[in-house]
C-alpha cells in the first residue's frame, strides 16, 4: 500500500535512498550503513517487526522515527526490494533470489497478519509450485542457500529442495516425463527427445545413473553431504553413491584431477572456481561420507585422496581412516598409487611409513581366511581368494621395493621391515625381493659386508628361480657366502630339474619286457645317483676352496700391514739422513747396466 502522496520511484544520493514522493519522509531505516528515508505507513502496514518497533517507540516525541536493522539477510539491496514491495511494486521471483527474499520477509515478519496476500505467502506459493517441481531450479535454490544457510535451515528451504531432488534421483527417468530441462528439451517415457510434444526418435546418449552428478557437484560440501545421506535412506545403491562422491571430489579438489584421469570442460571450470574453498573441510567431510566399498576405481580414487589429504594436512584420524580403507583392498592398488612422496620432514624420498601401515592393515584384515570381506565388490569383478590376494600384494610390494631401493636415505631396517610384513607363503618366488636387494646394495655401496649378509638373509634361496640363482652366484656385489649359497641352490634346482626330466622320459617310453624295463630303470637311476654324487663332490671342493681363499686373504692382509710398517720405517730413516746433510743418490745408469749384464 502506497502513502497518500504520489510515488514515482526511488533515487540514490551517495549512501542514502529517497522516495520520490510529494510527502516528506518520517522514518529512517539503516541497513549495512545505507540510509533509507521512507514513510511509516507502507512499512508498518506490511512489516510486523517494524510495526512492533514503532509501537515501542511511541513514548518518544520525535519528528523522524529511525531504526537500525542489524544482520539483515541480503543487505541493503534486498531491503530495497522489500521496500518496493511495501510501496506496491511487483517483485519478480527467481530461483536465485527467492531464498534471500524468503529470509528477509521472515526477518521482517511480512506475513498475512499484516496484510492479505502478503510477501511470505506469495513466496511460499512460488516455491511450492515452481521450485520443487523443477530439477534445475532446486539446484539453483540450494546454491543460493549457502550465503544464508542458518536462516534458510530455520525455514526448511534446503531440506525441502533436497527431498525433492532425492525423489527425482531415485525415480526411474525412463518411466516418467517430468519437465526436467535437460538437453534443451523434454523426454518421452521411452527416453526419446520430444519436440513440441512429438517423439523425434532421437535417443539421449548418457548413463541413466549419473545424469545428476554434474549438477549436484556445484553445491557446497555441507548440502552435498545432506543430499547423499537422503538418497542413501531412499535406497540408492552404494555404487552410485560412491561414483557421485568421486565426481564431486574431482570437480571440487583441483589437486585430485591428475590422479583421476581426464576431466570435462565443465568440471575444470568449476574446479577453478573452487580453488579458494576450504579444501581441508571438504576432504574431511568426504572421507566420512565415503561408503564401504572395494574395487579398482575406488582404490585408485582413495590413493589420490590420500595424497591430497597429506598435502592439505587433514587431521590424523582421517588419514588413518583412508589408510585403513586402502589397506583392506590393497590387491587393487598399483605401483604409481603407492609411490606417495614425502610431504613432511621425512628423510626418504617416498612415504614408506604410510605404505607400511597400509600393509599392516591388509595383513590384519586377511587373518581369518574363511571369512568373507564385509566390503561390497564392484559388479563384473569376481572375488579373489585369500591366496590370490596375498600373491597380488606380494608382487606389488616387490615392485615397490625395487623402486624405492635407490633412495640413498632409506635405512636397511626400514627396507627389511617392508619386506617381512607379508608372510613367506605369499611369495611363490623371491626373484622380486632379490632384484630389490641387488639394487639396494648397488646404490648403498658403503654398506659393510656384514650388513649386506644380514640384509640378504631376507631371501629364501629355495624360492629363487634357476636364472635368479645363476645371476646371484655371479653377482660381484654380493658377499661371497651369499654367492656360494646361491650357487648351491642353483645346483639343487638343476638336480631337481634333471630328475623331473628323467621321470618324464619314463612316462613317455614304449612298454618293453619286464626284465628289460627293470634294467633300463636301474641304469637311469644309477646315472642320476652318479650325477648327484658328482654334484656333492663338486660342492665340497668348492666350499673347501672358499675356506682356502678366505685364509689366503687374511694372510695377504697381514703381509700388507707388515709392508706398510717397513715402508714407514724406511721413509722415516730417509728424513733423518737428510737432516744431517746427506743425500741419497739414485742408482746410476752404469750400475743398472752392470746389473743387467750380471
Amino acid at each position: 500500500m502506497a502513502p497518500a502522496g504520489k510515488v514515482s520511484g526511488f533515487r540514490r544520493e551517495g549512501d542514502a535512498w529517497f522516495c520520490n514522493s510529494t510527502l516528506p519522509s518520517d522514518i529512517l531505516v539503516v541497513v549495512d550503513e545505507v540510509k533509507f528515508h521512507l514513510h511509516k505507513f507502507p512499512l508498518i502496514s506490511r512489516c510486523g517487526k517494524i510495526a512492533a518497533m514503532f509501537e515501542e517507540s511511541k513514548s518518544r516525541q520525535v519528528t523522524i522515527f529511525d531504526i537500525t536493522l542489524e544482520d539483515f539477510p541480503g543487505g541493503a539491496d534486498v531491503f530495497l526490494n522489500i521496500v518496493k514491495f511495501c510501496y506496491g511494486s511487483r517483485l519478480q521471483f527467481t530461483p536465485q533470489n527467492i531464498v534471500v527474499l524468503y529470509c528477509a520477509a521472515e526477518f521482517l515478519e511480512i506475513t498475512d497478519d499484516y496484510g492479505e496476500d502478503n510477501l511470505l505467502s506469495k513466496l511460499e506459493i512460488f516455491f511450492h509450485q515452481r521450485i520443487l517441481n523443477d530439477w534445475k531450479d532446486c539446484v539453483s535454490v540450494l546454491q543460493s542457500c549457502e550465503a544464508v544457510l542458518p536462516l534458510a535451515d530455520k525455514l526448511r528451504l534446503p531440506s525441502r529442495c533436497i527431498d525433492a531432488l532425492s525423489v527425482m534421483i531415485c525415480t526411474d527417468s525412463s518411466l516418467f516425463g517430468w519437465p526436467m530441462k535437460m538437453y534443451g528439451s523434454l523426454q518421452s517415457p521411452g527416453g526419446s527427445i520430444l519436440w513440441n510434444g512429438i517423439n523425434t526418435g532421437a535417443k539421449i546418449h548418457s548413463d541413466d545413473s549419473n545424469w545428476w552428478f554434474a549438477d549436484v557437484s556445484c553445491l557446497c560440501v555441507e548440502l552435498f553431504e545432506r543430499l547423499i545421506h537422503t538418497i542413501e535412506t531412499k535406497g540408492v545403491s552404494q555404487k552410485i553413491v560412491a561414483r557421485a562422491i568421486m565426481y564431486y571430489c574431482v570437480t571440487n579438489l583441483p589437486g585430485l584431477c591428475r590422479w583421476q584421469g581426464e576431466q570435462t570442460a565443465k568440471s575444470k571450470t568449476t574446479a577453478l572456481m573452487r580453488v579458494s574453498a576450504d579444501q581441508k573441510f571438504i576432504l574431511e567431510t568426504i572421507i566420512k561420507l565415503l561408503p564401504e566399498k572395494r574395487g579398482k576405481s575406488l582404490c585408485r580414487f582413495l590413493l589420490g585422496l590420500l595424497r591430497v589429504s597429506l598435502i592439505v594436512g587433514v587431521d590424523r584420524i582421517y588419514l588413518d581412516s583412508l589408510e585403513r580403507r586402502i589397506g583392506i583392498q590393497l590387491e587393487f592398488a598399483t605401483l604409481d598409487g603407492l609411490l606417495i612422496p614425502s610431504y613432511s620432514d621425512m628423510e626418504t624420498l617416498y612415504d614408506c611409513d604410510c605404505v607400511e601401515r597400509m600393509l599392516c592393515h591388509f595383513v590384519s584384515s586377511q587373518v581369518d581366511a574363511n571369512s568373507t570381506s564385509p566390503l561390497s565388490i564392484d559388479q563384473g569383478m569376481s572375488p579373489l581368494s585369500l591366496s590370490q590376494r596375498f600373491v597380488r600384494v606380494s608382487k606389488l610390494v616387490d615392485q615397490y621395493l625395487a623402486e624405492i631401493a635407490s633412495d640413498a636415505n632409506l635405512k636397511p631396517r626400514k627396507f627389511r621391515r617392508l619386506t617381512e610384513i607379508l608372510p613367506d607363503s605369499s611369495r611363490a618366488l623371491y626373484d622380486g625381493v632379490y632384484r630389490a636387494i641387488d639394487i639396494y646394495i648397488k646404490e648403498h655401496a658403503w654398506m659393510s659386508e656384514k650388513d649386506q649378509e644380514q640384509l640378504c638373509t631376507i631371501i629364501d634361496f629355495q624360492k629363487l628361480s634357476i636364472d635368479a640363482c645363476e645371476h646371484a652366484s655371479q653377482n660381484n656385489r654380493l658377499p661371497i657366502r651369499v654367492k656360494c649359497q646361491a650357487l648351491f641352490f642353483e645346483q639343487m634346482h638343476l638336480r631337481v630339474a634333471l630328475a623331473g626330466y628323467l621321470n618324464s622320459l619314463d612316462s613317455e617310453i614304449v612298454p618293453v619286457p619286464e626284465t628289460a624295463g627293470r634294467s633300463m630303470r636301474r641304469d637311469r637311476w644309477l646315472t642320476v645317483s652318479e650325477v648327484n654324487e658328482e654334484l656333492k663332490i663338486n660342492m665340497d671342493r668348492m666350499m673347501s676352496r672358499v675356506d682356502e681363499l678366505e685364509q689366503e686373504v687374511s694372510r695377504m692382509k697381514e703381509h700388507v700391514s707388515k709392508v706398510k710398517t717397513q715402508h714407514g720405517y724406511i721413509r722415516s730413516s730417509g728424513v733423518s739422513v737428510t737432516r744431517i746433510g746427506c743425500k741419497l743418490l739414485p742408482p746410476s745408469s752404469e750400475s743398472k747396466t752392470g746389473r743387467t749384464q750380471l
